[in-house]
């Protein structure tokens, strides 16, 4: 739709079946009146599938398209499909991380609730317009929901949700803004029988508090399932990066993982006190997506009065979610050479910050790597010492985990005198 207008976005829809039975109510706003939208059956061409009517009601999806790459392709930028999930685009990038209206007892509930968009109203763009603006119905047993998304197009795609949500029911996890992502392997969790080094849509989470620390939590993939929180006064911002941009971490010409999006979320007006939730699970392979972000705010309004939230969403290649000084480009775990086995409680990370903060030092600059853990590290030290070859500083790490069965949590930064060089790494590994 909207194409035969020579508008900037057009419409592509999915009509119901596999797993997606569930049909949408949609609506067209054109000059501020909305109307019903009837598909007709013609857009679609397994025409063996469909029923013979003219027009097609069992609509369970939506994409936009938009000349994202080049002016004479109308490539995808945003998809609606299943319960409440979306994704979109920046330029250049392939699908990876998916996000959702809502997350309700992802965590800490008696299972997980999927409310999900019932109708859209879709607002026809002006010629030449630079956004799409549509709204949405969200509903389920506990909770209803009225959405508005403006969507903006470009290297990074940024999609401004307004929500407005009403309990109908006490949940004991209210997700906003949640993500979901895949993490099967990294160089922080290598596997012997897979021809690529890594497999994973996101490699971390990434976190900016109210007090200016930013922090970095890369991804694993557990046994079980393995729920770690960060309490915050406030959020900045979080999300899920994909920070490896080299084709070679990967060598997966078909998936180019290297292309899949990072989003950040940065919340429009003070959330107030709250945590942000990594829900991480088991995956045998690629195809499940076993990673979920979200906030959980500590004040929830009961059953019956609003909550009014805002928040922008950046599908972006990191630009513009950096931390102003060193980052974390890489996490490792394992020890290298060795005369004796190492028992399995001895463990070593090496961590590679760089950053602008990093390039205007000397070698011989007294950089400190501060590094402590919760009780379950024993034997804790470690080093910080310039990479010659990549540029910017490693830290080595040797820790003692007391207690296998208990996750083991380990905090690293650099520092020089009373200046804080880098953002925080934060890893927890879970239980064995």
């Amino acid at each position: 739709m909207w194409r035969a207008e020579a508008l900037p976005f057009e419409l592509q829809f999915f009509h119901v079946g596999r797993g997606f039975t569930r049909p949408l109510k949609l609506m067209e706003i054109v000059d501020g009146q909305a109307r019903p939208l009837e598909i007709p059956r013609s857009a679609f061409s397994d025409e063996g599938v469909l029923p013979p009517s003219e027009v097609v009601s069992g609509i369970a999806g939506l994409r936009v398209h938009h000349a994202l790459n080049t002016p004479k392709v109308m490539d995808e930028l945003i998809v609606f499909l299943g319960a409440s999930y979306f994704r979109a685009l920046g330029a250049g990038q392939r699908y990876g991380v998916s996000a959702r209206g809502l997350a309700v007892d992802t965590a800490g509930g008696n299972g997980e609730e999927f409310p999900a968009f019932t109708a859209f109203w879709l607002e026809r763009p002006a010629p030449g317009a630079q956004t799409l603006r549509l709204y949405a119905l969200l509903d389920g047993p506990r909770v209803a929901g009225a959405y508005r998304f403006d969507v903006k197009p470009g290297p990074t795609t940024v999609v401004e949700v307004q929500a407005r949500l009403w309990l109908r029911a006490p949940v004991a996890t209210l997700g906003i803004a949640p993500l979901s992502s895949m993490f099967l392997h990294g160089e922080n969790q290598p596997v012997a029988d897979d021809y690529r080094p890594e497999v994973h849509d996101s490699d971390g989470l990434q976190i900016a508090t109210a007090d200016g620390e930013w922090i970095w939590r890369p991804l694993v993939n557990p046994k079980s399932a393995f729920v770690t929180s960060f309490a915050l006064k406030s959020p900045r911002g979080f999300g899920l990066q994909q920070r490896d941009r080299s084709f070679t971490s990967y060598e997966d010409l078909e998936a180019a993982y290297e292309r899949r999006p990072s989003v950040w979320i940065e919340p429009l007006g003070d959330w107030g006190p709250g945590r942000v939730e990594l829900l991480q699970f088991h995956t045998p392979n690629e195809t499940h997506d076993n990673i979920a972000a979200y906030w959980v705010p500590r004040d929830v309004p009961p059953p019956g009065q609003p909550i009014a939230l805002g928040w922008r969403m950046h599908w972006a290649a990191d630009a513009a979610t950096q931390p102003p000084g060193a980052r974390v480009v890489q996490t490792r775990l394992g020890h290298g050479y060795r005369e004796t086995p190492i028992p399995p409680q001895r463990l070593q990370f090496h961590l590679d910050f760089d950053g602008p903060t990093l390039a205007e030092l000397p070698a011989d600059a007294a950089v400190e790597a501060v590094v402590s853990g919760n009780d379950n590290a024993r034997a804790l030290r470690a080093v910080a010492y310039p990479n010659p070859a990549r540029g910017g500083w490693r830290v080595s790490i040797d820790v003692e985990r007391a207690d296998a069965g208990r996750a083991l949590e380990l905090r690293a930064f650099l520092r020089l005198g009373d200046r804080t060089l880098s953002e925080t790494w934060s890893y927890a590994l879970a239980p064995q």
